[in-house]
């Protein structure tokens, strides 16, 4: 299997006081804060992207798997709230990723739906949150872009 790369820019545009232009491998859209606190609204914010990256993610893991096994799968969709809460007996508020899965597939079984939603829990992108990241933080040019 080949090693997971990722290359993403943010780049000011001055349309608000935090828009910036995301370019993501091949793609660009425009980021920003709700106009509530402070943005224009023009995209969606860093936690916004953050809970999409986890359901898209995590669609896509239970894709993979149902083609795997030849699974009789319709459709999945993939909710994910983000917030913070005060869990009791914690000091301090935490990270909270709720999600809901809709698996559509009449044919399904139970254990089918079962072993869907264990692959659900395994997309890369939660264990990397679930993980111990490390982020390195360097001052200068942008690197270039890495080929692939």
């Amino acid at each position: 299997m080949a090693a997971i790369r990722a290359h993403a820019t943010a780049a000011e545009t001055g349309e608000s006081a935090y828009a910036v232009r995301l370019t993501l491998g091949a793609h660009e859209i425009t980021g920003d804060e709700a106009v509530e606190v402070g943005g224009g609204g023009l995209g969606p914010a860093p936690f916004e992207m953050l809970a999409g990256a986890l359901a898209e993610c995590t669609a896509m893991t239970m894709r993979w798997y149902a083609r795997q096994q030849n699974l009789p799968v319709e459709s999945i969709a993939v909710s994910v709230d983000y917030s913070k809460k005060l869990l009791a007996g914690a000091s301090a508020p935490v990270d909270v990723f709720e999600k809901t899965i809709a698996i559509r597939g009449a044919e399904l079984t139970d254990e089918q739906r079962t072993r869907l939603l264990n692959v659900a829990a395994k997309c890369p992108v939660q264990r990397t949150l679930e993980g111990a990241p490390t982020i390195t933080t360097l001052v200068g040019p942008l690197p270039e872009q890495p080929t692939v």
